[in-house]
C-alpha cells in the first residue's frame, strides 16, 4: 500500500458515457461503467486515510477505505463483501445517492483535487462481480447459516428503507415478507427513477440477491388495505418495518392545472417506468405524446422527468423554475447531463396559469418572472415576482415536480400510529420505532422525499434494533 503523504495525485478517472445527440433518443444506461483498468488506476487514487470520513459521509457506513484497499489489490470478491457487510444494494447506490454530498464530499482529496469517485468504484464492484459469479455466492455473506424459524418480520412497501431491512435480517436467519401494494417490488427504484439512469436489470438482481437470503415478496398487497398493522401482529410477526414512502403528489393550485396534458410527475414516471411505457409496443402501456414539454420544478425528479419526455419523442422539453440554475436542488450531474441532452433551463420563472383549447387539452403556459431576493430557512434565495412581468410558454404537455407527501391509506387505518404535523410517521431518530411497540418506519415516510441512501440507512438502523430484539 503507498503511503499517503509520498502518493502524488492523478487526475480523477473519467467515467465512459453515451453520446449525448444518442442517448437522448434511448433509454440505454447513460453512463458505461468503468473497465477493470480505469476502476483499479481510480481506486489507487485513495490515500487510505488513517480516520476515513468518507465512510462516516456515507448513511449505511460503508467501509469504503477497505473495499477501495482490496479493489487496489484486485480482489473483487473481498472488495464486493465488505460492501455487502453493510449494504444490500450497492449496484443501485453507485449509480443514483448523491456520492458529491456523502461520502465523497467528505474525502480529503476534495480540498484540493477531485475527490475519489467512491460511488462509480461501488457500481464497478456490484457489476462486476454480479456478472463474474452470477450471484451464485451471495447467500454466503450471510452472517448467521442457520433460520429461526420462530422468528418473522413483515416490510410494508418495498423500496429502499425496506429493502434493507429485508437484507439485513434475512443475513441473520429472520423470515422476512415484504408487502407491496404495486405488482412489482422495488418502490421508487422502479416506479421512480427512469431506465437509462437505472436499468430494472440492475434492481432485479439486487432483488434476487436478496430471494437467495430468503426474503419473500408478496406483490398486489395495499397497506392500510389487503393488509393492515394490526392484522400483521395478529399473524405473529415479531416487528413490523413501515417503508411506504411519500408518492402523494403536490401540485401547483394554479387556474388550468385539471387541462388535459398537465400530470405529476408521479404519474407521468410510473407510466413510462413501471409501466414500460418506454418499450411499447412490447408493452401496451403508451405514455402521453407532446410536442413541447414543460417540466415545473428542479429536483432529480423534475430531471428525471424532463430527460424521459425527450426520449419519448418530445421536441422540445423546457425545466420551468423560480429559482437560478445555481439554486437547483438536483444532483450537478444529471443537470449536465440534461444540458448536454438538450433540455432548456428557463430560470427565475413560475407557472401562473394553464390554458388549454375548447377540447380542454392544454396549449400554453403563462409563466411569471421572478428575480431573487432575501435568502430564506433553507439558505436559498427566495423567488420575488416582477410585477407585470408575464411570458407565454407554449406546450401541449406539463409535468409537475414539485415534491410529495404522505399517502394516508395506510395511516388512516392505523389511528394509534402518531403522526407528526407535516402529517409523517413520527419515529425515533436513532432507531425507528414508532408509537406502537415493535412497529418502525423509515425513509420517505418518516422525513419527507429525501435519498434513497438516507432510507437505506433508516431501514439499517431499525433492523440492526430489530436483530438485537430479536436474536
Amino acid at each position: 500500500m503507498v503511503e499517503s503523504k509520498k502518493k502524488k495525485v492523478r487526475a480523477r478517472t473519467p467515467m465512459p458515457h453515451q453520446d449525448p445527440v444518442q442517448r437522448g433518443k434511448n433509454f440505454k444506461e447513460v453512463a458505461l461503467g468503468y473497465s477493470r483498468e480505469q476502476a483499479i488506476l481510480e481506486a489507487d487514487r485513495c490515500l487510505q486515510c488513517k480516520k476515513p470520513l468518507c465512510q462516516d459521509g456515507c448513511p449505511v457506513n460503508i467501509d469504503i477505505k477497505g473495499f477501495i484497499a482490496r479493489l487496489v489489490d484486485d480482489d473483487l470478491r473481498g472488495a464486493y463483501e465488505i460492501i455487502r457487510k453493510t449494504n444490500s444494494l450497492p449496484a443501485v447506490c453507485g449509480r443514483v445517492c448523491p456520492q458529491e454530498t456523502q461520502c465523497e464530499g467528505k474525502c480529503i482529496l476534495g480540498k484540493k483535487h477531485e475527490p475519489v469517485a467512491i460511488g462509480r468504484l461501488e457500481r464497478y464492484v456490484a457489476d462486476t462481480y454480479a456478472a463474474e459469479s452470477a450471484c451464485e455466492e451471495v447467500t454466503d455473506l450471510s452472517t448467521c447459516a442457520l433460520e429461526r424459524e420462530d422468528l418473522k418480520v413483515a416490510c410494508i412497501g418495498a423500496g429502499p428503507s425496506s429493502l434493507t431491512v429485508a437484507g439485513y435480517l434475512a443475513g441473520r436467519g429472520i423470515k422476512v415478507d415484504v408487502f407491496e401494494a404495486l405488482h412489482e417490488p422495488g418502490g421508487v427504484l422502479i416506479y421512480g427513477i427512469p431506465e437509462f439512469r437505472l436499468p430494472k436489470s440492475v434492481v432485479g438482481r439486487e432483488l434476487k440477491g436478496l430471494r437467495e437470503l430468503g426474503v419473500t415478496f408478496h406483490t398486489n398487497w395495499v397497506g392500510g388495505k389487503t393488509i393492515t398493522i394490526q392484522d400483521l401482529l395478529e399473524d405473529g410477526y415479531n416487528a413490523i418495518f413501515i417503508g411506504v414512502g411519500a408518492g402523494l403528489p403536490r401540485f401547483l393550485n394554479v387556474p388550468g392545472e385539471n387541462l388535459v396534458g398537465v400530470f405529476s410527475a408521479n404519474e407521468y414516471l410510473t407510466r413510462v417506468n413501471l409501466g414500460r411505457a418506454y418499450d411499447f409496443p412490447n408493452y401496451d402501456t403508451p405514455a402521453y405524446k407532446a410536442r413541447r414539454v414543460a417540466v415545473l420544478g428542479a429536483g432529480n425528479v423534475a430531471m428525471d422527468a424532463a430527460r424521459t419526455a425527450l426520449r419519448m419523442g418530445a421536441e422540445e422539453v423546457s425545466i420551468v423554475y423560480r429559482r437560478s440554475e445555481d439554486e437547483m436542488p438536483a444532483r450537478r450531474e444529471e443537470i449536465e447531463h440534461a444540458i448536454e441532452e438538450g433540455i432548456k433551463l428557463r430560470c427565475l420563472c413560475g407557472p401562473a396559469s394553464f390554458h388549454g383549447d375548447n377540447q380542454g387539452r392544454l396549449k400554453a403556459m403563462t409563466v411569471q418572472k421572478m428575480e431573487l431576493g432575501e435568502p430564506d430557512d433553507s439558505g436559498r434565495c427566495s423567488p420575488v415576482c416582477i410585477e407585470g412581468a408575464t411570458e407565454q410558454l407554449p406546450c401541449d404537455m406539463a409535468i409537475i415536480a414539485v415534491g410529495t407527501r404522505p399517502n394516508p391509506v395506510l395511516l388512516e387505518a392505523t389511528p394509534d400510529l402518531a403522526l407528526n404535523k407535516w402529517g409523517y410517521i413520527e419515529a425515533d431518530a436513532e432507531t425507528g420505532e414508532t408509537s406502537i411497540p415493535n412497529v418502525f418506519a423509515g425513509g420517505d415516510i418518516v422525513t419527507g422525499a429525501a435519498t434513497v441512501i438516507s432510507a437505506m440507512g433508516a431501514g439499517r438502523r431499525a433492523a440492526k434494533v430489530i436483530a438485537s430484539r430479536l436474536l
